[in-house]
């Protein structure tokens, strides 16, 4: 059995007693039903996963994941493709917005290297470095990479999942870099949703109109040429996708089989998401949305699977920051059903009873 293989077969389905509990809870506090909306969906998803009424999250960490992908010089982001390392190194000295958002979050950050080409530059001493290759291959001329290297990328984010876990984390967040990444994360996302790249296909960096449409037409030269089916998702990745993304999937299912839950990011991390799940159904409850992107692919991944996102921000930096930010209203989440009084501690009166109300309301 395969190190994917085992993970898959270890994620448990996720405890229905402790989320019946955990909303049991909520009723007997001092406040309207469901008047606290997502914090209290929230409260109880976690409870399900940690498997007990009272969830709590003291060691939360983000994981990003860093790769190369030899579409970027098919001219479809405003950035070359040395910034992958360049931003990679940021990370490691601690300048990128993704440092700051952690570190006010009471999170650890760990920076993974799944893939970068460094070309004659050494890289940071900081970073945890498991490369599959030294970038893909150019995904509109011929397969991003080999199946075993598919594989490989999936294994390598089980594995880095597991050390977050051994060394103590109860929470992962999820982050990315690398440019080009938003061209494999729209391939990807068109396959595996079953919608048209034109649908799905977004601004990334920031480009303009007309790259735009020429990144559109390098994500259908992609798909004219691989012919990836969805239910194929390791051959998927292979052919469109990137060693991050894979990498990216790959703790989503160790994390889920290590019982601990997974905040995701926006498109690339929605875009493992969709292939995680297509690997392991039975990953999905244990994936948190943190925000909802402008890139039109996130928002079709959060409707596909069914996940709520909890903020709005405009946001499309990656990173990982969307999920390092929903950090603070996850531990909000635990703390409140945790803290608050229940009606016969604070001696407040409950709700009156529906026939009551019904016979009040009438004029």
């Amino acid at each position: 059995m395969t190190a994917l293989d085992e993970a898959i077969r270890g994620v448990r389905p996720t405890d229905v007693e402790a989320a019946n509990a955990a909303r049991k809870r909520q009723a007997l506090l001092t406040k309207p039903a469901g008047s606290l909306g997502t914090l209290e969906r929230l409260h109880v998803q976690l409870a399900a996963i940690q498997r007990t009424s009272l969830p709590e999250i003291c060691r939360p960490a983000v994981l990003v994941v860093a790769a190369d992908h030899g579409v970027a010089d098919d001219n479809v982001s405003a950035y070359p493709k040395q910034v992958t390392g360049e931003m990679a190194r940021n990370f490691a000295d601690g300048g990128a917005a993704i440092n700051v958002l952690a570190a006010d979050a009471g999170a650890r950050l760990l920076v993974a290297d799944l893939g970068v080409d460094w070309q004659d530059r050494t890289p940071p001493s900081e970073i945890v470095r498991l490369p599959v290759g030294a970038g893909t291959a150019n995904l509109a001329l011929r397969p991003a990479m080999s199946r075993h290297q598919a594989r490989a990328s999936l294994t390598a984010g089980i594995d880095l999942a597991a050390r977050l876990v051994a060394e103590g984390a109860d929470l992962i967040a999820l982050g990315e870099m690398g440019i080009g990444n938003t061209t494999a994360s729209a391939a990807m996302i068109a396959v595996l949703a079953g919608r048209p790249p034109r649908d799905v296909t977004g601004l990334g960096t920031g480009i303009d109109a007309d790259r735009w449409e020429h990144k559109v037409a390098v994500v259908e030269r992609a798909l004219a040429r691989a012919k990836p089916h969805a239910d194929d998702p390791v051959g998927v990745l292979a052919e469109v996708g990137g060693f991050e993304i894979g990498a990216l999937a790959g703790a989503m299912i160790g994390g889920a089989a290590d019982g601990v839950p997974i905040v995701l990011d926006g498109l690339i991390v929605g875009a493992a998401a969709l292939l995680a799940v297509a690997l392991c159904p039975a990953v999905r409850p244990y994936l948190i949305a943190s925000h909802r992107s402008v890139e039109p692919g996130h928002r079709i991944v959060l409707e596909l699977l069914e996940l709520e996102p909890m903020m709005d921000l405009g946001l499309r930096l990656g990173e990982g920051s969307g999920a390092a930010i929903a950090l603070h209203l996850i531990r909000l989440a635990c703390r409140l059903p945790r803290e608050m009084a229940t009606f016969d501690e604070a001696g407040v009166s409950r709700q009156a009873d529906e026939s009551a109300l019904s016979t009040r309301s009438r004029p």
